[in-house]
């Protein structure tokens, strides 16, 4: 690849034209650099913070490696040859840092050329278990922490199509899912099959979003059965035990005490409209041994669930254990038949029922909106939180036991920033279970908020809060100036806290402060990756749209660039839309400016070392007005939103207006296709993986909950795809030719790129191998950069004029 990227980048703008098309190309040097910058790794602290496991991450994998063997069925994207998901994100290597010392140690006994997956300790913190995925198999690793020893301890091949495939039971015994039968046993496909595939409804509603990769045929059902199906397996001490039969585990977990197991398994018949979470399944109770003990719910089918936002089927959900008691189960049940708009004081009920699961089940509370789930702390006191996602609202009460009264805490709006306090620090009771952490004999609780959002910008803060009042004490807020936020709460009383620290200059670290001393100390000193930024500046800007919402964006100024001296630039305005259901959520100042500059694929920082200002994150808010919902007039908010980004450059005089270009990723590019074809405010535009055509996702989108079939003239007006005849402005459209994500089918990118060619539009279309609605490949990532790049020279940077000005140098 180095001697790749070197060849074509002394021949500047050589182009490989093949027979049959573009060759794979690569962006300039400076852009390369930043893509191809190794990461740096990520970490984990034990809970007493003497160990820091490092974990070292794998750049972007090769095309080659994309294009591998993918079977696609029930939602899920496997690798028939290991039982495993393909597209997941690998470490490959690890590392072990003793804090006191500083020392760092290499884990041996890893296999050659490891990927591996997230590491999870045992309880007790003394080892790590993590799953290694090779080419045919998957298996099971523990590190031992004293000696830095990595051992395999698995016998079977681990089955890791499902959920997740292991768990710690105790310091020495994992659970695990293990592989029945032999990738080469899996069916084979008969030229002939035993019939059409057929599917029917019978009068019944079965409203569904617009998944992909399902179920179409029987000879999918054999598929998805033979690589679901899983035997859960106990080791202990280099002994294996099979735990029950084999079955299609969707989830298992152990009680407190350890002494059951709840299962969810997935039974037929498999659907063909719904994913592999929606399918029939049993919840069931066993002992340790897989004997079962009570079948606690069989759930139907989620094809049933009624349309719209907070309605549910009127089934039993959300079970799972009281971290608090040994062995008690928690469910969830409606009290409306499912349907919020049904009239009714409490809208959910939570019950309980407790080992040896013989009785009658316990009401523990009511909710008067749809119950999200709790957090326990211990038998008299939890947290519970419930909510509309239709309208945005959260509220969380504490639960008093005794009672069996909801007490409201406190109320939020899910858009609100400034008054979110966080979340709540949680610690491990006597069961090795997480539970609220209690301060002041009981009368408060610490919580921790990573972002803090503030008219200030971001400052990160750990707090106190009042369980009678809910009144917060700030504890800790992050200094001005710098970007810092509590990690982990390693010691309360002790006031021991991991803190992860950056600024624009200096790249993430972790620190372990003690609020008492005033002290602090640095555990790792990662260097920065990103040289090639060196001097950039970046700000966040504030500025005011036509209706005087306030908006923000971040802002980045090439390195040495002065604005007398060199004049306004051409822009990139990047954005991605977000509904709202006040204009003062809309207003808050999101995200910090003093935050270190990480360069992802996705980001379109790249450009500012090309000459550009970048606005990043510009704010596109879409406002509910009065008696109406945030998207009935979405269009003209968008054209808000633009202007008012556009015009604040101007004013600063950094931007010039008239080579202004647009773009973003998804919702992203919906919304620059909508901005093409009904303004006249940029050169050009990229729209990378978006839906363009409402119609295909009738059901619902985004946080709009109308279907086509009650509100279709609003389908046909939002959509851009109705304009296509309007999009002049050239246009880029990127797209996955994989994409895996409900709604953004590749076909919406195709249809748009021959309705603008059709009418005489500047469009290229740009379909990238392998790649879902997130990229990765390494060559489609190089090639995507070039594309952009190019596409912002030629229309943007040095457009043709009217006037027959600067001619653009051509690079298609």
């Amino acid at each position: 690849m180095k001697k790749i990227l070197l060849t074509l980048f002394l021949g500047g703008s050589l182009l490989a034209q093949a027979q049959d098309g573009l060759t794979y190309q690569l962006p300039p040097k400076a852009i390369a650099d930043l893509l191809l910058a190794k990461p740096t790794p990520s970490v984990s602290v034990d809970d007493k913070a003497q160990w820091m496991l490092l974990a070292e991450r794998n750049s972007y994998p090769s095309v080659e490696e994309l294009g591998q063997p993918e079977l696609r069925i029930a939602g899920l994207r496997l690798n028939p040859n290991n039982f495993s998901p393909t597209r997941q994100t690998y470490s490959n290597g690890f590392r072990l840092k003793h804090l006191a010392s500083g020392k760092e140690h290499a884990v041996s006994g890893l296999p050659a050329d490891l990927s591996a997956g997230p590491a999870q300790w045992n309880p007790s913190q003394t080892k790590v278990a993590f799953l290694s995925i090779s080419a045919n198999r998957v298996d099971l690793y523990v590190v031992d922490v004293a000696t830095q020893k990595a051992v395999k301890i698995n016998k079977q091949a681990v089955n890791n199509t499902l959920g997740s495939a292991f768990a710690w039971a105790d310091d020495n015994t994992i659970l695990y899912k293990a592989v029945v039968q032999p990738a080469t046993a899996a069916p084979k496909k008969k030229i002939t099959p035993r019939g059409p595939a057929v599917q029917q409804n019978l009068g019944k509603a079965a409203p569904s979003a617009t998944f992909q990769d399902l179920i179409k045929t029987p000879y999918d059902e054999e598929l998805f059965d033979f690589y679901a199906t899983a035997q859960l397996t106990q080791w202990k001490g280099g002994v294996e035990t099979k735990v029950g039969a084999p079955a299609r585990y969707l989830s298992f977990s152990l009680s407190p005490d350890k002494n059951y197991l709840m299962m969810r398994t997935i039974r037929k018949p498999f659907s063909y409209l719904v994913t592999a979470g929606g399918f029939p399944s049993a919840v069931t109770l066993t002992d340790r041994a897989g004997k079962t003990v009570k079948v606690l719910a069989e759930l139907p089918s989620s094809e049933g669930t009624p349309s719209g936002y907070d309605n549910t089927q009127n089934v039993p959900r959300a079970f799972d254990w009281r971290d608090d008691e040994p062995a008690t189960i928690t469910w969830a049940q409606p009290l409306d038949s499912g349907l919020i708009r049904k009239a009714v004081p409490h809208h959910d009920a939570v019950y309980a029922l407790a080992a040896p699961f013989s009785g009658t089940p316990k009401e523990l509370f009511k909710t008067e909106m749809r119950y999200r789930g709790a957090t326990w702390g211990n038998s008299s006191v939890a947290l519970v939180e419930e909510g509309l996602r239709s309208k945005q609202l959260s509220r969380i009460d504490v639960y008093h036991a005794g009672s069996g009264a909801l007490a409201k805490l406190y109320d939020l709006s899910q858009t609100d920033a400034y008054n979110n306090p966080g979340s709540p620090v949680l610690h491990r009771n006597t069961w090795g279970r997480n539970v609220l952490l209690f301060t002041a004999n009981g009368t408060k609780l610490l919580y921790n908020n990573p972002v803090g959002s503030s008219p200030q910008g971001d400052r990160p803060f750990l707090a106190t809060l009042e369980l009678q009042t809910g009144k917060r004490e700030v504890l800790w807020r992050c200094p001005e100036g710098q970007y810092e936020y509590v990690a982990d709460v390693i010691d309360a009383e002790k006031g021991l806290l991991l803190t992860r620290r950056e600024s624009q200059q200096q790249a993430p670290n972790y620190y372990l402060r003690d609020l008492k001393a005033g002290s602090e100390k640095a555990l790792t000193a990662f260097a920065n990756p990103y040289p090639g930024l060196q001097g950039v500046t970046k700000q966040k800007i504030k500025y005011q749209r036509a209706d005087s919402v306030d908006l923000t964006g971040d802002l980045y100024l090439p390195a040495g660039y002065n604005k007398e001296k060199d004049g306004p630039l051409p822009v990139i305005v990047w954005a991605y839309p977000r509904e709202y259901q006040s204009a003062a959520d809309a207003a808050q100042v999101r995200g910090s400016q003093y935050r270190f500059t990480t360069v992802s694929w996705a980001s379109p920082v790249f450009w500012v070392t090309q000459g550009y200002a970048v606005l990043d994150n510009a704010e596109m808010p879409i406002v509910a007005r009065t008696g109406a919902r945030p998207n009935d007039n979405f269009r003209q908010q968008l054209v808000w939103n633009a202007e008012a980004a556009i015009n604040k450059l101007a004013d600063m005089g950094v931007g010039d207006r008239a080579r202004v270009a647009v773009g973003g990723h998804s919702y992203g590019a919906f919304m620059t296709a909508n901005l093409l074809a009904h303004t006249k405010l940029f050169k050009a535009g990229i729209a990378r993986s978006g839906a363009y055509n409402r119609t295909l996702t009738p059901f619902g989108f985004q946080n709009e909950e109308r279907t086509y079939w009650q509100a279709p003239e609003f389908y046909t007006e939002m959509s851009p795809f109705t304009y296509a005849d309007a999009i002049k402005t050239p246009l880029l459209l990127i797209h996955g030719d994989s994409d895996d994500n409900p709604g953004t089918f590749p076909i919406n990118s195709e249809r748009l790129y021959n309705a603008i060619k059709g009418h005489g539009g500047t469009v290229r279309y740009v379909s990238l191998p392998y790649e879902a609605h997130s990229y990765r490949g390494r060559e489609n990532l190089l090639h995507l950069l070039w594309e952009q790049n190019a596409w912002l020279e030629k229309y943007v940077k040095s457009p043709l004029t009217p006037e027959g000005g600067t001619k653009a140098k051509e690079t298609f």
